[in-house]
């Protein structure tokens, strides 16, 4: 029999796309969803490695008044800005890959079937040849700004701008192996995750299966 690896599926989608809302989802029939996000904020948590190369490149100035980075500042700083962008991620992505390593160990050694990790930035960082599947969450541009400006409290502007740097959704939704329209009502969203997790579910089925015949 071949060594046991979980199957690794990406979540990806534009920022306000839903992608939460899908992992939520997901968490709820019982799979294992670990967020890029979060281990980015682990990776930068005060005191870490990451966080002293933010600052010595960024200043105090980046700080907010108890010690921790200011994360919006940080964030409108680096819409306006490629270079800053390209060397936040330089410091941040090595340690996040490091610890999605480690999920996806971890998920080994449980024998979990499948393991899901939620991307924004997976194919902006070149990280898909991680995954065996990638499923973007995808919504009409008009709705994610609404989303993004009531969630962030921000202007239609900064929206737009934060939506500028990522990777357009169109070229997304061609490099993912599923896609879950998020345009319609809760319900009809529902639908359309139903039936993507029966789908996935029969993948880990016939993955089962090859593992047993090796």
């Amino acid at each position: 029999m071949a060594d046991f690896s979980p199957v690794k599926l990406g979540i990806t989608g534009g920022v306000g796309s839903g992608k939460s809302f899908f992992c939520r989802y997901l968490k709820e029939k019982g799979l294992q969803v670990v967020s890029a996000d979060e281990l980015a904020r682990n990776a930068v948590l005060p005191g870490s490695l990451g966080f002293k190369k933010i600052v010595a490149y960024f200043g105090e100035a980046i700080l907010s008044p108890d010690g921790a980075l200011d994360r919006k500042k940080l964030r409108g700083i680096i819409t306006r800005d490629l270079q800053k962008k390209e060397k936040l991620e330089q410091i941040v992505h090595p340690e996040v890959f490091l610890q999605m390593e480690r999920e996806f160990d971890q998920a080994r050694k449980r024998h979990d079937a499948a393991i899901a990790v939620e991307v924004p930035l997976l194919f902006e960082t070149g990280l898909e040849s991680l995954f065996d599947y990638v499923a973007t969450v995808t919504v009409d541009t008009d709705v994610r700004v609404q989303r993004i400006m009531a969630r962030d409290h921000i202007t239609r502007e900064e929206a737009l701008a934060l939506m500028r740097i990522q990777m357009p959704e169109a070229e997304k939704i061609q490099k993912s192996d599923f896609i879950i329209n998020n345009n319609g009502s809760p319900a009809e969203t529902q639908v359309l995750m139903d039936r993507f997790y029966e789908d996935f579910l029969s993948l880990l089925k016939n993955q089962s299966k090859i593992l047993e015949a090796d």
